[in-house]
């Protein structure tokens, strides 16, 4: 897949094209793209995904983001759907600008011939490419509009909303069901406090992108996967550590079951797969050592029944 930061980068041929936010590329995202890669290879043209960072809702509205994805995962998700460009456009108040007319005829000049969306989508100033307006620029510019049916998973739609929300709760099965594989999380491993190693229970303190979603506060059955593609059975802590010192600052802590070696300074990658418990203050560090115990016992049980994650990047 080609990767693209404007559309001067772009030459014009002959393109089928969506446009999104994506974050998560959720099972959703999924299938519109899936239909935009179908007709292109249909026709022999080139299938193109037009995203934007940051979120539009950043810019606009001054929301504290949460990315589903980092920009670097999310180009690697819709990578392995077949795409053949992605391009990332910076979002900006002046992008907010853009009319739709405008957009469009920037889409046509790459070579746009289709364009794909959602029962909801708009483009441009104000949202003021509604579907009908995108179906009127297509007779003008000679592009066909398609609209993809709204996915429904348990019959509610599937929706990025939807995916932080059962972070929000822990419930990180639910959000992998909509997602269609284990929510993740990738980070370099930094030094600690070294608590996790006084207590027989080492850990990989990660350092977050601060603007990633995380799950709620609370103790997880985790496939922690090394740079090379190797995958471990972890038990990983999100929280502020109440047994010890609570603070405001969150942290995630993985403890690798059957690991030994130096983490640090490596990138790990977090898979989670089962809330095993909420993070709660002990009356004593013996009292945690043991309900530790029996978090790695419960987690080699899940894990030792659930598939590794279906792919890695």
């Amino acid at each position: 897949m080609r990767f693209a930061q404007g559309f001067e980068e772009i030459e014009p041929t002959p393109s089928v094209v969506t446009v999104g936010a994506f974050d998560g590329v959720h099972l959703g995202h999924q299938a519109l793209i899936g239909q935009v890669v179908a007709m292109a290879r249909a026709h022999g043209w080139r299938s193109i995904v037009v995203t934007f960072f940051p979120h539009p809702a950043v810019v606009l509205r001054g929301e504290i983001p949460f990315y589903l994805t980092s920009p670097e995962e999310k180009r690697a998700h819709i990578a392995r759907l077949g795409v053949d460009v992605l391009v990332q456009i910076p979002f900006t108040l002046e992008t907010a600008r853009i009319r739709a007319a405008h957009f469009v005829e920037r889409l046509v000049g790459i070579g746009m011939r289709a364009l794909w969306a959602g029962p909801d989508f708009a483009l441009g100033y104000r949202r003021e490419g509604t579907l009908p307006v995108l179906e009127e620029l297509g007779r003008r510019y000679g592009y066909t509009l398609h609209i993809a049916t709204e996915f429904h998973l348990g019959g509610r739609p599937v929706r990025s909303s939807r995916i932080r929300e059962a972070l929000q709760r822990g419930d990180v099965r639910a959000a992998a069901e909509c997602l269609g594989r284990p929510f993740s999380v990738s980070g370099e491993v930094v030094a600690g406090a070294g608590r996790g190693q006084r207590l027989g229970f080492p850990t990989a303190n990660l350092s977050i992108w601060p603007e990633h979603a995380l799950p709620a506060n609370g103790v997880y059955a985790c496939w922690a996967e090394l740079p090379e593609g190797i995958h471990h059975m972890a038990v990983v802590n999100i929280g502020v550590r109440p047994t010890f010192d609570q603070s405001s600052e969150r942290v995630v802590e993985a403890h690798l079951l059957d690991w030994t070696g130096d983490l640090y300074g490596r990138t790990l990658t977090l898979h989670f797969m089962e809330r095993l418990r909420e993070e709660r203050k002990f009356p004593s560090v013996p009292e945690l050592a043991a309900q530790i115990h029996r978090d790695i016992a419960r987690a080699r049980e899940i894990l030792g029944a659930a598939p590794l994650p279906a792919y890695s990047d």
